[in-house]
């Protein structure tokens, strides 16, 4: 992996992460477009990139996140089915990875579905998420759980699973971000330690593209955080909806067309 390329995906990474249209399409679309073969380094930079994204959310939201212990067990409360089901489907979702079709399909579907979103959760009455309760937070937390299917997108997920809960689009976008601090850094934790426990040496050069990926996807996140609110709140999810449709239609093409594509 050459300095570009990594600054290409750490861009990806930011851009897609809290956005409701699936990091990981973008990521096994962007990495075959430049040729770039999937291997343990790629795998890695790939998960620990996520850290620069996740410090985005806290340096944008510094202040939320030092409010009163009920702020943590909430996303605690949130945070346990993501735990539970990956623990369990943990093989099983690392099969599902192996498979750019089924991206392909999960984009697509849910693609359609963010076409209806807005008119099927139109009346939230929730716009502060410290008036999220425990039971919603839950709820949530097992709408999370549809984003271990890859293509999915966790953002999404956790934010239509919000508006199901009358949650406003800002809030339910609000708290996708906050829930994705202890999701994100546990299943990046567990990554590294994987590559760490099979022996996975990191060299000089390694730790430069690690740095660089993480500032990248810091500021970019940081972006992308910022004007996906204000963006939502005036336009809605359809525009992302068709988005989704196109990116998942160009994977079907290129797979259907014999393409390799690159699973990372």
């Amino acid at each position: 992996m050459t300095v570009f390329q990594a600054i290409i995906l750490a861009i990806i990474e930011g851009l897609t992460e809290f956005l409701p249209v699936s990091s990981t399409g973008h990521m096994i679309l962007g990495s075959s477009l430049m040729g770039i073969e999937s291997n343990k380094f790629v795998k890695l930079f790939t998960v620990a990139i996520q850290l620069g994204a996740i410090l985005s959310v806290i340096v944008l939201y510094f202040n939320r996140f030092f409010q009163t212990l009920d702020f943590y067990f909430k996303l605690l409360v949130a945070f346990i089915p993501a735990v539970i089901f990956g623990l369990l489907l943990s093989s099983k979702i690392d099969q599902l990875l192996e498979s750019p079709l089924g991206v392909a399909i999960a984009l697509l579907i849910g693609g359609v579905i963010l076409l209806f979103v807005d008119k099927w959760f139109k009346n939230g009455t929730i716009d502060d998420t410290n008036d999220i309760s425990y039971s919603t937070a839950f709820k949530i937390g097992l709408f999370q759980c549809l984003s271990m299917i890859p293509g999915t997108s966790r953002s999404a997920a956790t934010i239509v699973g919000g508006m199901a809960q009358r949650l406003t689009r800002k809030a339910a976008a609000e708290f996708s971000f906050f829930l994705a601090v202890p999701t994100m850094f546990g299943a990046t934790v567990k990554k590294l330690y994987d590559f760490y426990k099979d022996g996975y040496v990191i060299s000089n050069e390694e730790i430069k593209l690690l740095f660089i990926g993480n500032v990248v996807a810091f500021i970019i996140a940081m972006l992308a955080i910022k004007y996906f609110i204000s963006f939502l709140q005036k336009r809605g999810f359809r525009l992302f909806g068709w988005y989704r449709i196109v990116v998942g239609g160009v994977l079907l093409v290129l797979l259907l067309s014999g393409y390799d594509l690159q699973v990372i």
